[in-house]
């Protein structure tokens, strides 16, 4: 939900050296359409669809990858198996502001079709949260760390 998956994966790939999956990315791909498009198209239960069967392709067939993962893939019902679960966290004012003062902020925000409204966004951060909380094997402060110390925490705690 906008609290720098993508950004922390990609450092983390660079620092380390690892392959690193989208799985946003690779619903794109099959779709041939950007994630906002396929939520106007065929809605939300369908991209949940689309993101099971990314899961279940990463279950049997990819290991030792970095995987990035959209805000409500905590929603598929294998993730414990797919490997240790990373939760970075921040709060709902951090994320907004986050995403309003980017350089490119009208494109991150026009990105997160779940995020136009934001009371909405605010509670869908709400629910979400509990369920991060609940999954997470590794919880990373990301309001108190630079990129830098998020990866190498994150390293740390998953014995890279």
């Amino acid at each position: 939900m906008g609290v720098g998956k993508g950004t922390a994966a990609r450092a983390f790939s660079k620092k380390y050296a690892t392959y690193i999956i989208d799985t946003d990315d690779l619903i794109e791909s099959k779709e041939n359409k950007e994630v906002k498009k396929i939520f106007a198209k065929y809605g939300e239960a369908y991209f949940r669809e689309q993101e099971q069967t990314v899961a279940n392709w990463i279950e049997s067939s990819v290991q030792n990858t970095f995987i990035s993962c959209g805000g409500g893939f905590y929603k598929v019902e294998n993730l414990k198996k797919l490997g240790t679960v990373v939760w970075l966290d921040a709060s709902f004012d951090w994320i907004h502001k986050r995403l309003k003062t980017a350089k490119n902020s009208e494109a991150k925000l026009a990105k997160r079709p779940l995020f136009s409204q934001e009371k909405e966004a605010k509670k869908l951060y709400k629910e979400r949260k509990e369920a991060y909380k609940n999954l997470a094997d590794v919880v990373v402060d990301v309001e108190n760390l630079s990129m830098d110390e998020q990866i190498a925490f994150i390293a740390k705690k998953c014995k890279v």
